[in-house]
């Protein structure tokens, strides 16, 4: 493959090419790709011959219509239902749900993305599938349109549940990027903060108990979960209090904003 992109090269200096030293994935191929482009709009799409180059012109009219990203759905796919099919329907109907942004179909690599939008997203694991969902974060529009696929002629699909697990897992983590990255504490705090009271009521209770009543409270259960629970509480949220200082630290040494400009009226 390499060798004929080396020829196109030849013909056509417009056509580029990038060579891993080895196999480092869909989303480190994707993201060399935002790298070294230099185009103001960048489409990306599998090599496999599934998705159709004649979409193109259908996901940049909607560029031009001034969407910031448009995703393509694949129709009629021809892909096995049972193990890529279905799969793809529950975890896209999970990404949709999670992480807010309505897409029928996440994993469809032809896509067209404005470069300003790329340029900001740090992608590694799987999440080249999420890229919609993790630039949402910065307030941009998405569109979605309709595009045709095809059998897969050559080569074997290495999807499966692994890969599928793993899709999972970044998932998650794109929640909590989009949730909770610039405030960690509202994640670890709230439940600190819950368990912290509900331990400290009950251990009033049992106070009570001991000293107006003067039951015994050595022996009660209540109190060793009363006592664990107020330590889990002051462990999320000194967590929480870990996580806001690890994340200011952060953006003050990349010198990243907290926010994304679209665009400019200055004199």
């Amino acid at each position: 493959s390499f060798n004929i992109l080396k020829e196109l090269n030849r013909e056509d200096k417009r056509a580029k090419a990038i060579k891993f030293r080895r196999n480092f994935g869909q989303t480190a191929a994707l993201s060399a790709g935002f790298d070294y482009s230099k185009g103001n709009v960048i489409i990306t799409m599998d090599g496999d011959l599934q998705n159709d180059p004649e979409d193109i012109p259908r996901l940049l009219k909607k560029i031009n219509e001034g969407y910031d990203i448009v995703s393509g759905c694949r129709t009629d796919r021809k892909d096995p239902y049972f193990t890529k099919k279905l799969p793809s329907k529950f975890s896209n109907w999970l990404a949709s749900k999670l992480t807010g942004v309505k897409l029928h179909d996440f994993g469809c690599t032809l896509k067209a993305f404005r470069r300003e939008v790329v340029a900001n997203i740090n992608l590694y694991g799987e999440m080249h599938r999420y890229i919609p969902a993790l630039a949402s974060g910065m307030g941009v529009t998405i569109a979605e349109v309709k595009v045709r696929h095809h059998p897969r002629q050559h080569g074997k699909s290495k999807y499966g549940l692994t890969r599928l697990m793993r899709g999972m897992l970044d998932l998650i983590t794109v929640k909590f990027l989009l949730s909770y990255s610039t405030r960690p504490l509202q994640l670890f705090g709230i439940p600190g903060v819950i368990s912290f009271f509900v331990g400290f009521v009950m251990g009033a209770y049992l106070t009570i108990e001991r000293l107006v009543f003067g039951m015994s409270i050595a022996n009660r259960p209540l109190l060793l979960l009363a006592v664990l629970l107020i330590f889990l509480g002051v462990q999320f949220i000194t967590m929480g209090l870990l996580g806001e200082v690890i994340t200011r630290t952060y953006y003050e040494v990349q010198g990243k904003p907290i926010y994304a400009v679209k665009e400019f009226i200055i004199d």
